[in-house]
């Protein structure tokens, strides 16, 4: 059981503090661990836990790491996965706070942060085509998919509107 704890510390603590740029950022990392590192999940069960997440206000490393803390070890995995989440993050906010306001203007700073925005980008796509891939197996997931396009892009739909759509046209045409 200590091991299982451990290893959810590790798993979510590593992803957080890698994932550079915030919420989408640290998918692809928690993926990583989730999926391919630990097999905690599926890439098909880690697509739904994501769907379900993005349903439910808040961060979405805090609530992927209740999600699967909870699977792996109930409700002491929950609270140790969001403590990997949240506390490095939040020492090294306090520890580098003064740090990053002497040199927010720095030249050096800005190219870094520049340089690392196309990274986070690609990792954020790599997932979306990896869940994309079994997430439209056929036709009304496709037309869910475009249906979905047009409500955001052209009718300006609130995202949080489209997925309780989503998830009642689901709940009537899949169950």
């Amino acid at each position: 059981m200590l091991s299982q704890l451990w290893d959810l510390l590790i798993a979510f603590a590593r992803a957080s503090n890698l994932g550079f740029g915030g919420g989408p950022a640290v998918i692809p990392l928690i993926k990583i661990e989730v999926v391919e590192r630990y097999h905690w999940m599926t890439n098909s069960e880690f697509t739904d836990a994501l769907a379900v997440g993005n349903a439910l206000p808040g961060p979405i490393a805090t609530k992927l790491a209740g999600y699967v803390g909870y699977q792996e070890a109930g409700w002491l995995g929950a609270l140790v996965a969001n403590i990997g989440v949240i506390l490095p993050t939040s020492l090294a906010v306090i520890l580098l706070a003064r740090f990053l306001m002497k040199y927010s203007n720095s030249p050096v700073l800005k190219g870094m942060l520049k340089g690392v925005r196309p990274v986070v980008v690609v990792l954020i796509a790599q997932t979306a085509l990896d869940m994309g891939i079994g997430s439209f197996p056929n036709l009304t997931t496709w037309g869910i998919a475009l249906a979905t396009v047009v409500s955001l892009f052209w009718l300006k739909l609130h995202p949080a509107l489209i997925i309780v759509i989503s998830m009642l046209f689901g709940l009537v045409v899949f169950r």
